[in-house]
């Protein structure tokens, strides 16, 4: 197996820093291995945690992450600071609420080096604990993967505009990645992963894969209602590239899809027209069929297809929210800040302020202690 770097990105993750960090160092078949965590500032017990699993293992290596300059995204300014104390010939990016199987690394690098991939993004099985959690997430990815277009597109280097990945887990080379220009060419992109597969496949050069993870890696990624919406709000608007028909769409279609058959059921059996609301009430059910069916192939169980009109509800409210709160100018805020107009940070649709530099080079140096 080539080295092997694997790079993650910790804000205030004291309640799952340690078992990701934990799983990274039992990977198995990658005898040269180190795992970097960048500190990004965190206030709660996070560098604690990382300090203790460092004096058992010295290839945990921890970044002290300095302040984020204007027209930065917290995410793409970690991994930025991070990436320069790596010294593997692949790079591996992943999230702190991941879980990693023992073979998930070395069966990655494996099917990139076998099969001739320059980056690998892998679809993550998702832990999902409370009923929002349930409700939600399997609707809100479901629905994304949707319209984004099948695996076998996403991988065609012929369609270059097909292009999507996950976060969670992106396996690259370090020829690919500088390449590139690394995390630095997406300071202010807020959905950095989705931007970065794109690079990848418009430049032409490097082979580029999103492959199907869930036996290997798991995530669980919100712990409550306000996190998911908080969360996904930050992404959908400059995920959608500001694109306000492809969003109007997009909220028509998930309405239309969960609250106007049931609106059309309760209606009728309220009128007693039995046959009008058995007709929108087997539309309904032919709907929750067809995201069982989506939802087995995407890893998640067919039980939850039923609160499927919840989740399609939510993420049509999520959709506007995100809109309105970047178009207002009142921005997205995440892990304690804020991004928009003010923060340097622009889509479609916002008109820039003169007074923010959008882009400012990263420090000469980190702080980093073994």
């Amino acid at each position: 197996m080539p080295s092997l770097s694997i790079v993650v990105p910790a804000r205030d993750e004291e309640r799952s820093i340690e078992r990701c960090v934990r799983s990274l160092l039992a990977q198995r078949f990658v005898d040269d291995l180190e795992v970097i965590v960048i500190d990004d500032r965190s206030t709660d017990r996070t560098r604690a945690i990382l300090d203790a699993i460092a004096t058992e293992d010295p290839r945990l290596r921890i970044v002290t992450g300095e302040e984020m300059p204007a027209g930065w995204i917290g995410k793409p300014w970690a991994l930025a600071q991070a990436q320069r104390h790596a010294r593997g010939t692949w790079l591996l990016f992943t999230d702190a609420d991941s879980y990693h199987t023992p073979l998930a690394a070395a069966t990655t690098l494996w099917y990139a080096t076998k099969f001739g991939a320059d980056a690998i993004s892998l679809a993550t099985h998702q832990e999902l604990g409370t009923f929002w959690e349930r409700a939600s997430v399997p609707a809100i990815l479901g629905t994304l993967v949707f319209v984004s277009g099948p695996f076998g597109a996403i991988n065609d280097p012929a369609q270059p505009t097909k292009a999507i990945a996950n976060g969670q887990f992106i396996l690259v080379s370090r020829e690919a990645y500088d390449s590139l220009g690394g995390h630095d060419s997406l300071a202010g992109e807020i959905v950095e992963d989705v931007a970065f597969a794109r690079r990848l496949k418009e430049d032409g050069r490097f082979r580029y894969l999103l492959l199907g993870g869930h036996e290997l890696v798991s995530v669980r990624m919100y712990h409550s209602l306000a996190e998911i919406v908080s969360g996904f709000t930050k992404n959908i608007y400059f995920g959608a590239g500001g694109d306000l028909r492809a969003l109007a769409g997009a909220v028509v279609f998930l309405l239309m899809t969960s609250a106007v058959p049931v609106a059309l059921c309760a209606r009728n059996v309220a009128r007693r027209k039995p046959l009008l609301a058995f007709e929108a009430f087997a539309s309904l059910g032919t709907i929750v069929a067809a995201q069982a069916f989506g939802m087995l192939r995407a890893g998640f169980s067919q039980r939850l297809a039923p609160l499927q009109p919840i989740g399609t509800m939510l993420f049509a409210a999520i959709s506007l929210n995100s809109t309105f709160a970047v178009l207002s100018g009142r921005g997205v805020a995440w892990r304690g800040r804020r991004y928009g107009r003010e923060s340097g940070v622009y889509a479609p649709g916002m008109r820039p302020n003169p007074n923010v530099n959008v882009r400012q080079p990263l420090p000469d140096a980190a702080t980093t202690t073994p």
